[in-house]
């Protein structure tokens, strides 16, 4: 019986091992690949030159770039060894899911307006936000290589955070990237602590849900995550080196909690009376401590003690969100379980808010089905990212 274990053991390991060398491997190739990002300077030229058939044709390269690397950042995910290392990986994901389209239809905008200097600026940014995620996923694979071996002890320079939009990405041509000294770091420990408590307390709650896949479930884990980063970041460890990449994982966190606060709209209108009130009432707290956070974190400040003011406000807003999802989550799971239940003992699917009516036959059948399936409709990054790049060419 042991030695039936240890050779199972020993397969886990081996074929762990394996899918590392793959997925390590096909990365480093593609980097050697599109290192010298070659698409991205026929589109800045046809776009410069006004030939929209070339940037045509040179779309279409960057398009099957930004998918093989979408791919090869998911399957990294699976061998990343650390919770911060995947959150880096979805992130580099989204990254180049997002960019890329925005680079093609900058390219386009400026083919058509070549004499436009806001056309040009405009896709050098995007350009730009390509090649430093390029960069990044170089130092991602020497992170993910030192866990597999055990060398998480090296320091390595940090990995940029997804810049969602265009102001944001501007803005990092200015921004000033500074480290906590060792009295800042000091004075904000006990924050620091506090939110990895409150991160702590939010996956116990997520780890109570029947439904793992459940979208409040999946974005409530992610919250977590990046709250933990944050937390590392108070104790000057982690991915996050800079206040810069704190108040980019701040945004990002941002948006992650509004669009947990589209998935409990729609779990509310499922609700009635007090329930829903409950419901709606800290749901709106959540939407106005994740605009707190996002204008919060985009405001320029100067000076090492507004940069330090900052990043207090930040940590103590996310708190916020955290104690606000932290109370969400078990009333939530506990009427998820009981509509679930009365939904079982009828036999078929009802309106909850008929429920009291047995009588009354559900007219949109079909429609909460679809609810019931966690296909929420929530906006993504990328829909997010599409209403930010219109241009004026003036």
């Amino acid at each position: 019986m042991e030695v039936a274990i240890l050779k199972t053991c020993q397969s886990v390991n081996d074929l762990r091992r394996e899918l590392h060398k793959v997925a390590v491997g096909r990365a480093s190739d593609l980097l050697k690949v599109h290192g010298e990002t070659l698409p991205l300077r026929a589109l800045k030229a046809a776009g410069a030159e006004g030939n929209l058939e070339a940037v045509a044709e040179y779309s279409r390269t960057l398009t099957e770039q930004k998918e093989q690397l979408v791919e090869t950042c998911r399957l990294l995910c699976h061998v990343s060894g650390s919770e911060p290392l995947e959150i880096t990986c979805i992130h580099a994901e989204e990254t180049f899911h997002v960019i890329g389209p925005q680079i093609i239809s900058a390219a386009q905008t400026l083919a058509l307006h070549p004499s436009s200097k806001i056309a040009k600026e405009n896709l050098e940014v995007f350009c730009e936000a390509w090649e430093s995620q390029l960069c990044d996923m170089a130092l991602l694979l020497r992170e993910i290589n030192d866990v597999f071996e055990g060398r998480r002890g090296d320091k390595r320079p940090y990995l940029s955070l997804p810049r969602p939009g265009k102001h944001s990405l501007t803005n990092l041509k200015t921004a000033k990237a500074v480290k906590l000294d060792a009295e800042e770091q000091t004075s904000i420990a006990k924050l620091g602590l506090e939110l990895r408590l409150l991160s702590s307390d939010v996956d116990t709650e997520v780890e109570k849900w029947e439904e793992q896949e459940h979208d409040i479930v999946r974005q409530s884990q992610s919250l977590a995550s990046m709250a933990y980063n944050m937390h590392l970041f108070t104790r000057g460890e982690g991915l996050l080196k800079t206040t810069l990449d704190l108040f980019h994982q701040a945004e990002v966190l941002s948006e992650e909690g509004l669009q947990l606060c589209s998935s409990l709209r729609i779990f509310s209108t499922q609700l009635v009376d007090e329930e829903k009130s409950l419901v709606v009432t800290e749901m709106e707290k959540l939407v106005a401590l994740c605009q707190q956070l996002q204008m919060g974190a985009k405001t320029p400040i100067q000076g090492k003690t507004a940069t330090f003011q900052k990043v207090d406000s930040s940590i103590q807003t996310t708190k916020g969100i955290l104690t606000v999802v932290l109370s969400l989550l078990p009333f939530c799971n506990k009427l998820n379980r009981k509509y679930k239940s009365e939904r079982s003992s009828l036999g078929s699917p009802q309106d909850w808010r008929e429920r009291q009516d047995a009588s009354t036959p559900v007219k949109e059948e079909g429609a909460l089905n679809s609810k019931n399936s966690n296909g929420f409709g929530v906006k993504s990054l990328e829909q997010h990212m599409a209403g930010l790049n219109l241009l004026e060419s003036k």
